[in-house]
């Protein structure tokens, strides 16, 4: 078995900007998905080529929201990448607005098969799906995770894509291996599952993949929830791995960040529905490339 250590997805050459397809709804306020991904990895240098599966006012977790909803959009948009001879190192998928949605994604791994996976299965939380997550979206969003590089599941998307009852945030280690092991024979090359909470003040992620030993990394559970989150993790993660971290690293570095913004976001006026804060520790991000 490999320790998660040694697991390398990317490799940094010299003054290369590596290019990422950025497959995430954009939402005008309330930080979340592209508003997060695209300010985290560019300050990671690399050049993040957005591809908008749905435009948003405000995210969900406002009473008032508009959703208009792109797929029609996305064939003629990657038709014209395609003409364009557009090369990526990296697709990142996450929110997504309709099942058909996934075919975009599978088309830019079918047109770019060299370039890293990336998948958030962005879901729902808390036991309970995003308001607009069909059952037949949730399906879909299930043939992304064979293939995938890195999949970043919370407890609540881990459970949706395999079937297995939702267990709570504090489960034991018989029902994360049930869950990993499910993942990982659904074809997912590495796992990291998010947001395990024992009361002891921590929050645990869990890191494994096909063949490689499963770590836990811990990080300091802050008493409030934010939304956006989940989407500053991703993106750090990807962040860490783009800049040459081991996947135990980009994993710790992802749960750091976290934190680091929630303590930024907690002094912001309605913290609670605004979005994850994440201007001010952006120079962590930088620092990956020092």
């Amino acid at each position: 078995m490999t320790n998660a250590r040694n697991i390398r997805l990317y490799e940094r050459r010299g003054a290369y900007i590596p290019r990422i397809a950025a497959v995430h709804d954009l939402c005008g306020y309330g930080k979340c998905s592209l508003g997060v991904a695209i300010p985290v990895l560019s300050a990671a240098g690399c050049d993040v080529c957005p591809v908008p599966t749905s435009l948003f006012s405000a995210h969900t977790k406002f009473p008032t929201w508009h959703m208009h909803d792109t797929t029609d959009m996305l064939t003629p948009y990657l038709d014209a990448w395609r003409e364009e001879g557009i090369e990526l190192d990296a697709v990142y998928s996450g929110f997504l607005g309709a099942p058909e949605q996934v075919g975009a994604i599978q088309r830019l791994y079918q047109e770019h098969p060299g370039a890293l996976r990336i998948v958030d299965p962005v879901m729902g939380d808390g036991g309970q799906r995003y308001p607009t997550y069909t059952p037949e979206l949730c399906a879909a969003m299930g043939d992304l995770v064979d293939g995938a590089d890195v999949l970043t599941p919370n407890l609540t998307e881990a459970s949706i894509l395999t079937g297995i009852e939702y267990a709570g945030q504090d489960v034991d280690d018989t029902y994360v291996n049930e869950l990993l092991d499910a993942l990982l024979g659904m074809g997912a090359k590495h796992v990291v599952l998010k947001g395990i909470v024992h009361g002891d003040g921590l929050i645990r992620n869990v890191v494994t993949g096909q063949g490689v030993e499963r770590s836990e990394v811990a990080s300091e559970l802050l008493p409030y929830m934010l939304h956006g989150t989940g989407d500053l993790y991703a993106s750090a993660l990807l962040a860490a791995i783009m800049a040459g971290r081991d996947l135990y690293a980009a994993v710790e570095f992802a749960g750091t960040l976290v934190r680091d913004a929630m303590r930024v976001t907690r002094a912001q006026p309605d913290y609670e529905v605004r979005g994850v804060s994440f201007e001010t520790v952006l120079g962590e991000v930088t620092q990956l490339l020092a």
